[in-house]
């Protein structure tokens, strides 16, 4: 095989575990091309990683016709496809296209019509992390791996930023005309998901700035600027105390910052997962609740970790308000960090 295409149209999280894919295809097979079907948005995850030929945008493909989308399928030139998130519209242009291998889960009806290489397992019941269950993918082509979950940040691949060292920062603040720099700990608290993950709460957010000393915290808060019309009063509240960040940037930029920053405190999102895999100190907030709890979806980075309830909790499952993950004490938070800087 000479190229292969590995698929997976979703969140920004979701993508950045699946590149330790590319990472372990690139040791089996050093002279093979990768291609990345992804969205738009996605884009600077998935050209951030050396391992990665080439980023396929899947959002202008998905608007042509059906005879223009298969003519650029077959374009690709791919001797595979690894279909790591399952689009039926995706599948059905491979097999069109005449790809040779279509590698596929069991799960959906549309695999057995379009896929000719199935693979066997269960993310909801599994008690592997979804970076490890990607890896099963690989069984058709021939690489039956497992790694454990402290080698899977070797795989990631993401290169160092456009932009020198020490150089967005500065740019950034005066865009913003707020902040102040030094030798405090740069941390960026992200509190909202987009809806992607049960929320820790802004009280709980107030709480922890509030417990953090000034003199060794520099604390940035960001998110995209809808969420930041959201969190208004709790902006105002601690506005001498925070440096707003949110809608300020592009993803790109965003990637840039987090280098830039010490580290980051989320729920289980997207930025969470980006600040463990620059080895930031990356502080993960979840609830006790498969198939959302850490066991599948922590934070993998040499200074990552996580806090979550330790007990059943299946109250929230029809409702994003978690009580069990709000429960997650300030302090307890505030002390990790306290450590770490």
């Amino acid at each position: 095989m000479k190229r292969i295409i590995l698929s997976r149209t979703d969140s920004i999280g979701d993508v950045l575990l699946t590149l330790p894919l590319a990472g372990v295809l690139k040791k089996y097979f050093p002279h093979i091309n990768i291609l990345f079907l992804g969205r738009s948005y996605t884009r600077p995850v998935i050209e951030a990683c050396s391992f990665v030929d080439e980023f396929i945008d899947w959002d202008p493909v998905r608007t042509m016709s059906y005879r223009d989308q298969v003519a650029a399928f077959k374009a690709f030139r791919a001797d595979a496809i690894i279909h790591v998130f399952m689009v039926g519209a995706i599948a059905k242009l491979a097999d069109a296209a005449d790809i040779p291998v279509k590698v596929g889960t069991t799960h959906r009806l549309f695999s057995w019509l379009y896929c000719n290489k199935l693979v066997w397992f269960s993310r909801r019941q599994s008690d592997l992390h979804e970076a490890q269950l990607n890896l099963k993918l690989l069984k058709p082509l021939g690489v039956e791996v497992m790694l454990e979950r402290e080698r899977i940040p070797d795989y990631y691949g993401l290169t160092t930023p456009k932009s020198p060292k020490g150089d967005l920062l500065p740019p950034l603040q005066r865009r913003v005309g707020e902040g102040s720099y030094g030798s405090q700990f740069k941390l960026i608290l992200h509190p909202k998901s987009k809806g992607s993950a049960r929320e820790w709460g802004l009280e709980n957010f107030s709480r922890l700035i509030e417990l953090l000393p000034k003199d060794r915290f520099n604390i940035y808060i960001t998110g995209t600027k809808e969420e930041g019309e959201m969190m208004n009063e709790f902006l105002k509240k601690h506005r001498d105390e925070v440096t707003n960040m949110t809608g300020k940037m592009n993803l790109q930029e965003f990637m840039d910052f987090i280098r830039e920053c010490d580290g980051l405190v989320a729920a289980s999102t997207g930025p969470l997962h980006l600040a463990a895999a620059f080895g930031k100190v990356a502080i993960g907030l979840y609830a006790p609740m498969r198939p959302i709890y850490p066991t599948r979806w922590a934070p993998l980075g040499a200074k990552a970790s996580y806090f979550v309830a330790v007990k059943e909790c299946n109250d929230c499952r029809k409702t994003m308000d978690c009580h069990c993950m709000k429960e997650i004490r300030a302090e307890e938070v505030a002390e990790r960090l306290m450590f770490a800087s």
